[in-house]
């Protein structure tokens, strides 16, 4: 029997940290300024004005070096996310979209902002619900023409730069295109994703065409080593047009002919029509709560709000009154297991596009809800029903996998905060290079139900709610997050790593406001991940796993090992105002700031 007694709460984040090592890559300049100190690990440090945590940490540099100039959270994450764009080209870009979410504290006047845009592809005008199960092409939604939804990147970008931005456009991409013309150092990541390419297209002529002169150019035809320079002036040349002319280079210019040139060329839907009448959607977030704090996150299409707002309240439910199990106990991991089945089976039957579809938010976040589904969760034993998660039919049972993406998250000196997570999808997208211009074009079509009952490429089993229409954005797990209390930012989070996106970026959080953990600790803490289907329970490696799993089969559950449960970049604020960053060592980033 567990001790009836109140929660207390975990103590405040606080602490200084020491600013991180020297930094090198392609986006930085003179970094001679910053305190170095050896005993700091490379991927966590603070700062007492303003911090980036990418996972690169050219990105993260770039995004510290508009802060340094002067600018504002949103110069940096513009600044940072087009970096991105270049130094993890397989993650994400300007082939792709993303979601981002910022908060502007209140003025003199005591009105404060909070805001998402949403960026994510859209289906072109040519796709309807049948468009892939009438399709000859083996794998047409994953790779090739067939596969790219419309990109939204440059437009959601340069939206968030000129609507809530203070730096021009030309210097916010002055680090992007220096990374690009004077290259970039390849890292592990780099070369794991190079692995993953190759095996994409070995014994694949036609793959390999896809990509063109970019096989060569970013991978040096799969010879490319740790520690090799990485150049790519056709990028560049984009990023430059994009600079001078702004959205209307990329959707109607010479880059638009481009991308039309090799989807005419395939015989792929996207046309001149569809680039030119791309539009981001600007709204307001998703509002949460958890212990006194104020989740800010991404509505529909993002499917990763309402299921953390879900995992978080029914975890403070079935906490509340009883002494807080360890991180990491049995019965703490136990009970956030079953919070993720049930966010997971919800997200199932009833997540998609609410411009298209009814979405039943409100119901979903509502606490009647969530305490209903609390209610369901035994303490001492998961349920023999799999479809007593959620009200979810058994076709729309899901799979697992994972993925790509690049998340960064930013908070300024004024106490301004970005949240933002951008994907090409799958680890190179579509794989197909866009001639002259040195970038891929996503493979985002996957995540609509192409085929109905079908797993797409993640695993993921999902509603016709998500067929795709002309204009219809996909499902999506991307998760950025801003965490408020007393109308004060606090935290920002979010992840890349497909469905494992909720997942991570949940037990992250959750380390800091549960167990106050602070950056470095929090992010490097071993992880788990359930999304409902199959019924199976999955661990990093980590110490205390083989016991931790013993324990969990005791209560019912099945387990299994994976790699990583998604890849987290954090920053935390403590009550001086001081912000901890770090970005996930599973894929090497480093945070910057000053």
């Amino acid at each position: 029997m567990i001790a009836r007694t109140r929660l207390l709460w975990a103590p405040a984040l606080a602490g200084i940290g020491v600013v991180l090592g020297l930094l090198s890559g392609g986006c930085a300049r003179d970094m001679t300024h910053l305190n170095v100190t050896p005993a700091q690990p490379k991927h966590a440090a603070s700062f007492s004005n303003g911090a980036v945590a990418a996972d690169h940490r050219a990105a993260s540099e770039a995004g510290a070096e508009m802060l340094r100039q002067g600018g504002n959270a949103v110069d940096a994450a513009v600044a940072a996310s087009f970096c991105l764009s270049v130094v993890r080209p397989h993650s994400c870009g300007i082939g792709g979209g993303g979601f981002m979410v910022i908060f502007v504290p209140a003025d003199e006047r005591g009105v404060e902002r909070r805001v998402v845009i949403n960026y994510r592809e859209v289906a072109p005008g040519a796709v309807g619900p049948e468009y892939y199960t009438g399709l000859d092409v083996a794998d047409g939604s994953t790779f090739g023409v067939h596969a790219s939804g419309v990109p939204g990147t440059v437009a959601g970008l340069l939206h968030a730069l000129e609507h809530f931005g203070t730096m021009d456009r030309r210097e916010v991409l002055a680090p992007a295109i220096r990374a690009a013309e004077e290259g970039f150092i390849a890292d592990a990541n780099h070369i794991e994703a190079m692995e993953n390419i190759r095996g994409k297209i070995e014994d694949d002529p036609a793959r390999l065409a896809m990509l063109g002169d970019l096989w060569e150019r970013l991978y040096k035809s799969g010879e490319m080593r740790i520690g090799d320079r990485v150049q790519n002036p056709e990028q560049a040349r984009a990023l430059r047009l994009i600079a001078e002319r702004g959205a209307g280079a990329f959707y109607r210019g010479d880059i638009a002919d481009a991308i039309v040139g090799v989807m005419e060329e395939g015989g792929g839907p996207i046309t001149r029509e569809d680039l030119a009448s791309y539009r981001v959607r600007r709204g307001e977030p998703l509002r949460g709560s958890f212990m006194g704090h104020e989740l800010l996150t991404m509505p529909p299409p993002s499917s990763g709000g309402i299921a953390m707002i879900q995992i978080f309240g029914i975890l403070e439910r079935t906490l509340d009154g009883v002494e807080l199990p360890a991180r990491g106990s049995p019965l703490y991991t136990h009970l956030l297991t079953e919070a993720m089945k049930h966010a997971f089976a919800d997200r199932a039957e009833w997540l998609a596009d609410d411009a298209f579809v009814e979405v039943p938010v409100a119901r979903l976040t509502s606490p009647a809800y969530i305490a209903e589904l609390a209610s369901r969760v035994d303490p001492e034993r998961t349920l023999d029903d799999l479809f007593a998660y959620g009200s979810v039919t058994p076709e729309n049972a899901q799979e697992n996998a994972g993925g790509g993406t690049s998340h960064l998250s930013v908070v300024d000196s004024s106490g301004m905060a970005v949240a933002c997570t951008e994907t090409i999808n799958l680890i190179g997208g579509s794989l197909v290079a866009v001639p002259g211009f040195g970038f891929l074009m996503n493979n985002e079509m996957d995540d609509f139900t192409t085929v109905p009952g079908a797993p797409n490429a993640f695993g993921l089993r999902q509603s016709d709610r998500n067929l795709p229409e002309p204009g219809k954005r996909p499902l999506s797990s991307m998760s950025p997050t801003i965490v408020l209390m007393d109308g004060r930012v606090v935290m920002v989070a979010g992840a890349s790593g497909g469905p494992r996106i909720i997942s991570g970026t949940s037990q992250v959080v959750l380390n800091a406001l549960l167990f106050g953990m602070r950056a470095q600790r929090g992010v490097e803490a071993p992880r788990v991940h359930h999304q409902w289907t199959p019924d199976r329970l999955q661990f990093e490696p980590g110490s205390e796993t083989r016991a931790l799993r013993r324990a969990m089969r005791g209560f019912g559950h099945s387990t299994d090992e994976t790699g990583t449960v998604g890849v987290v970049q954090a920053i935390y604020v403590d009550k001086h105002g001081w912000k901890h960053a770090a970005s996930d060592p599973r894929k090497g980033g480093r945070p910057a700031g000053h």
